[in-house]
């Protein structure tokens, strides 16, 4: 287990994650930093929990959209996996009724060909 030391709304926390995760502990911290920073430009001293909250609230109403456009996404793929896959099926459909139309007129041909080198009765 690692430790990495972050600071948030200038307050520094000890905070401890899985070794390898410290790069990206510190980045999570600095973006929601970040957000505090800008709520406290947009409106002014309003108390470091108050900011703390609505800060994690937007993040968290992120996170919801992006998870409802995720599940639109994965909704669409699903559609289009079904769609592919229906236009496969059409396809060995038609490729089996080619086959086979090769093969009548291949049979048609070889009896044409059997027939004109057949002996001729008189």
């Amino acid at each position: 287990m690692s430790q990495v030391t972050v600071t948030i709304a200038g307050k520094t926390y000890r905070m401890a994650c899985a070794d390898g995760e410290e790069q990206h502990l510190e980045g999570l911290a600095a973006s929601f930093d970040a957000r505090i920073e800008e709520m406290r430009a947009a409106a002014g001293e309003i108390g470091d929990m108050r900011l703390h909250v609505m800060a994690a609230i937007t993040l968290a109403d992120e996170l919801s959209e992006a998870k409802k456009r995720i599940a639109s996404l994965e909704r669409e793929m699903d559609e289009m996996k079904r769609f592919y896959s229906a236009g496969d099926h059409r396809i060995q459909v038609a490729e089996a009724r080619f086959a086979e139309s090769i093969q009548r007129v291949t049979e048609r041909i070889e009896r044409l060909a059997r027939s004109l080198n057949a002996p001729v009765q008189e």
